[in-house]
């Protein structure tokens, strides 16, 4: 199977999940994506559900299928998160998140829900965080050369994050911008998260400590299910 039949199976197997009436999270990025084109379909057929997005970007995929939304400012808890990841950890079900560039309100909306259902192919599930993929660092804008200095200082060789044009540096919806650094396998996931986030220009790290409490890898034998204890 293709990488893209994978997640849609994963994206899948969580949108079946979904009962009438709950408050739901929905993530942002390729595999979250296809979760809400799924989910707008059952909207389609009278599900009943109010959704809090991570991004501007899946609040417009989202009301564009008119599915409902809504603010914290409605909703100050969430029965179920659906997200995707960058590298899902087999062991711990840590998470590298931000790819997509919503790493801080993805975390903010993950620290509210009850639960969170994180949604991958099997190609990311990794017996280390780190050592296949970048890990994205928000930083804030004013100044960010200084984190820039530091996080390079920390061994990170961070590199920041590009506009989607080519031309000037990402910006999250939170006006702030992402450096992207390597360092290699991780072996305290939650050392380094601690570590960065006391650096001041710091505001966030793709680090998603103990967050997860449900992984669902889209596999060529079906989907794979992997619980926290």
């Amino acid at each position: 199977m293709d990488q893209a039949t994978l997640k849609h199976q994963a994206a899948a197997a969580a949108v079946a999940e979904i009962q009438d009436g709950m408050i739901l999270g929905l993530g942002t990025g390729s595999t979250a994506a296809i979760a809400v084109d799924l989910l707008g379909a059952r909207v389609r057929d009278g599900l009943r559900v109010t959704c809090i997005p991570t991004s501007e970007r899946t609040a417009a995929q989202a009301a564009a299928l008119g599915i409902p939304l809504a603010g914290f400012n409605t909703f100050d808890s969430i029965d179920l998160t659906i997200d995707g990841a960058d590298e899902v950890h087999t062991g711990t079900l840590d998470l590298i998140k931000g790819l997509g560039g919503a790493l801080l309100r993805e975390k903010v909306v993950a620290a509210a829900s009850r639960r969170l259902t994180i949604i991958v192919d099997e190609g990311k599930l990794v017996p280390a965080l780190g050592a296949g993929v970048r890990l994205p660092v928000e930083v804030v804008a004013f100044g960010h050369e200084v984190a820039l200095r530091r996080l390079h200082d920390a061994g990170a060789n961070p590199v920041m994050r590009p506009g989607a044009d080519g031309t000037g540096l990402f910006r999250t919806d939170g006006g702030n911008l992402i450096a992207d650094c390597a360092f290699g396998a991780i072996p305290d996931p939650a050392a380094l998260h601690a570590r960065l986030k006391a650096m001041v220009g710091v505001v966030e790290t793709g680090l998603f400590i103990g967050m997860a409490t449900r992984i669902i890898a889209g596999t060529a034998s079906g989907p794979r299910i992997l619980e926290r204890e």
